[in-house]
């Protein structure tokens, strides 16, 4: 049925049966917003609960399905409108794949995309359906689960190795570029389902039909496309109307989408090749953002959709087929990465924690299923239990990443090894500093901060993981070497323990809280310096134990505030205190440079300029138990600017503070003054039990 006659049957029908026209209709019953507020009701409670469990939001949707489905209170029925709804989603989802499709990242990644990517899917596709034959089962059916079983999650695996900083390690790498490949496959796989669907007998007609009828379309599309998608863009955009805007992005892609299926070829491509369009223009960030909320929740209706053929009878009378399909599913699919990886000649344990990665079943493997489905490849029993496999694998996917250092080691006797040689390298590389400052991250922040300290004369060694950056700095003679700063092996090897502060130059609150328990744990005097985006996590960071959260917003506000001070003949040495100012009040640890001076003290010798320093109050010392105020420490000229106690920070502490043992003082003086007062701090108690004050 054609697009525009599915949306007009599908608006048709519910207006009619809204209008009570259609007497003995079975929706007259259900004309209400109930079944609805119902729907949206269970999405909102189950999502907010399953984002609170970190478990995917897909999966959240697959149980609303349920639930509002035939097998659950049945507020909806799966009828071909909700399916076709539900398609609508994988439009939009192809979309943002087509969009975010880069022919340059393509070609750099060629041989991960093209060699692992190639051997996984073929591989894993031909052995599934070479096993089902075994067993009895028809070769389209074998087909059909072969392609299910190729698939693995994107959005699960990418969300997971960027938050585990494991995104540019060897196994992220290999991990993104067969992903790629595999949503590259899936175009093709949705041509030759339909394909293999007719005539035995012109089966290799079917096929060249179908892929002649591709490369038409997208030579035509392309072709007249990319002449006519940029300017049509430009005059769009020259209106400034957000929604005109809008407008004609869901204009492009649903068009692109309904030509390609009144050719005989899938919605699903259709978006793809628009977004690939698209993509070619300077809208193409634009695009991506405005398209984001009709993608989620479009693709989200897909998941209730598929949730919604969930039987829970049918399964558990196969309870022995659900459980087949998982236990050849993940392991298989485990063991057949490791091996085509280690083929490839990757290192062992890089082999393993991509196969771990890419164990689980994927979203669009939900796509095959229905498509599988629908042309009866799949009966009703087998379709069941693939869904609930995949499901299944999905679930288990997060803890199977998470654990997948730990599955490593146990497996793997050559990963210690490694490790110990990443270590001693790390290692050689440090041991020659003190006092220096560990830079976790070495992009453009970091090697910007690299190169004021090294105009300082102070050293500096640098984590990152991105082997390609840390070879061609290293090459450049930077100090800087591969390693997750979140580890607490690698933060020791680093020379935390010589360091004289950390400072996180990437903008990840996930990885920063990582960092920040383990110097906490290690070495709780020590300043630590995070970068973040805006002041949404800085809080959470201050009380994880930052000494200061450098906010970009904040820096690029002051810096747009200055700028257009001196425009407007503002004074320079107005401007310049005027920006002091509001950093004195935002950062704790400015306060201490900034304070009182004038362009006489800048000249003075840095040994009599103020600065910070750090004393950990030790067991026994003379400390222990005294309010600040019996410290006296204002007639040395001292100040306390901030206490940490454990995780929390008390900035400008009252004088009846009462300290205790591992607190960190921040004090405030000339170099002379600090020495003295750290002496002091730490003389240890009279055994008489007199103090020293």
């Amino acid at each position: 049925m054609e697009l525009g006659g599915q949306v007009y049957q599908a608006l048709n029908s519910s207006i009619l049966s809204r209008c009570c026209l259609l007497p003995g209709h079975p929706s007259l019953s259900m004309h209400s917003l109930a079944p609805l507020v119902a729907i949206l009701f269970a999405s909102v409670v189950v999502i907010t609960l399953f984002r609170v469990a970190r478990i995917p939001a897909m999966l959240g949707y697959l149980l609303v399905g349920y639930i509002v489905g035939p097998g659950g209170l049945g507020l909806i029925s799966d009828s071909a409108e909700s399916q076709f709804f539900g398609e609508i989603g994988i439009v939009f989802l192809m979309f943002t794949i087509g969009l975010e499709f880069s022919l340059p990242k393509l070609r750099a990644m060629r041989q991960i995309v093209f060699g692992l990517g190639v051997a996984q899917v073929g591989v894993t596709l031909l052995v599934v359906m070479l096993l089902w034959m075994l067993f009895g089962g028809s070769m389209l059916t074998g087909f059909a689960l072969g392609s299910i079983a190729a698939l693995s999650s994107t959005a699960i695996v990418s969300k997971l190795l960027t938050e585990r900083l494991e995104l540019n390690a060897p196994h992220g790498q290999m991990s993104i570029g067969i992903l790629l490949f595999q949503d590259l496959a899936v175009v093709p796989l949705l041509i030759l389902l339909p394909a293999l669907a007719g005539d035995s007998s012109a089966l290799l007609y079917d096929l060249a039909l179908a892929l002649g009828k591709v490369a038409v379309v997208m030579a035509a599309l392309f072709f007249v496309g990319q002449r006519l998608v940029r300017p049509w863009f430009h005059l769009v955009a020259r209106q400034r109307s957000s929604e005109l805007f809008m407008i004609n992005v869901l204009l492009v892609t649903l068009s692109v989408s309904w030509l390609t299926e009144m050719a005989g070829i899938s919605l699903a491509l259709g978006a793809f090749v628009a977004g690939m369009l698209i993509s070619e223009t300077p809208y193409r960030y634009q695009v991506e953002e405005d398209i984001r909320p009709f993608r989620d929740i479009l693709l989200g209706f897909f998941f209730i959709t598929i949730g919604m053929r969930l039987e829970i009878g049918a399964l558990a009378e196969r309870f022995w087929l659900v459980f087949a399909f998982v236990a050849v599913l993940i392991p298989l699919k485990l063991g057949l990465v490791y091996a085509i990886a280690r083929a490839f000649k990757y290192r062992a344990n890089d082999s393993l924690k991509t196969a771990i990665a890419l164990g689980q079943g994927g979203e669009f493997g939900f796509v095959l299923i229905a498509l599988a489905g629908n042309l009866r490849f799949l009966p009703p029993a087998v379709e069941q239990a693939a869904i609930a496999s995949v499901l299944i694998s999905m679930l288990a996917a997060p803890f199977l990443i998470q654990q997948s250092a730990r599955l490593v080691r146990l497996l793997i006797r050559s990963d210690w090894e490694t490790q110990a040689a990443d270590l001693h390298s790390i290692l050689v590389s440090s041991m020659m500093r003190n006092e220096h400052a560990i830079i976790c991250g070495y992009g453009r922040s970091g090697q910007a901060l690299a190169r004021l300290l090294e105009k300082e004369d102070m050293p500096f060694f640098a984590l990152d993981t991105d082997p390609e950056r840390v070879r061609e700095a290293g090459a450049a003679g930077d100090a800087v070497v591969f390693g997750h700063a979140g580890k607490k092996e690698v933060l020791l090897a680093a020379g935390l323990m010589r360091a004289k502060a950390v400072v996180i130059t990437f903008a990840d609150t996930h990885a920063s809280m990582q960092i920040l328990q383990v110097v906490h744990e290690l070495r709780p005097d020590l300043p630590v310096i995070v970068r973040t985006i805006d002041d949404s996590d800085i809080d959470k960071l201050r009380d994880a134990g930052a000494d200061e959260v450098v906010a970009e917003v904040m820096e690029g506000s002051l810096m747009l505030a200055s700028q257009a001070l001196m425009a407007m003949g503002v004074p320079l040495n107005r401007v310049l205190r005027r920006i002091r100012n509001v950093r004195e009040e935002r950062y704790n640890l400015f306060r201490g440079f900034f304070h009182g001076m004038t362009d006489e003290t800048l000249a003075m010798d840095d040994g009599l300029q103020p600065r910070l320093a750090t004393v950990l109050i030790r067991p026994g010392s003379v400390a222990v138990g005294q309010p600040i105020a019996a410290l006296e420490l204002d007639a040395l000229d001292v100040q306390i600017r901030a206490v940490k106690r454990r995780l929390a920070r008390i900035s400008l502490p009252e004088p009846s503070l009462v300290l205790e043992v591992d607190d960190v003082l921040v004090l405030l003086g000339t170099p002379d003054q600090l020495a003295a007062v750290e002496l002091m701090l730490l003389e240890e108690s009279d055994p008489a039990g007199k103090r020293g004050f």
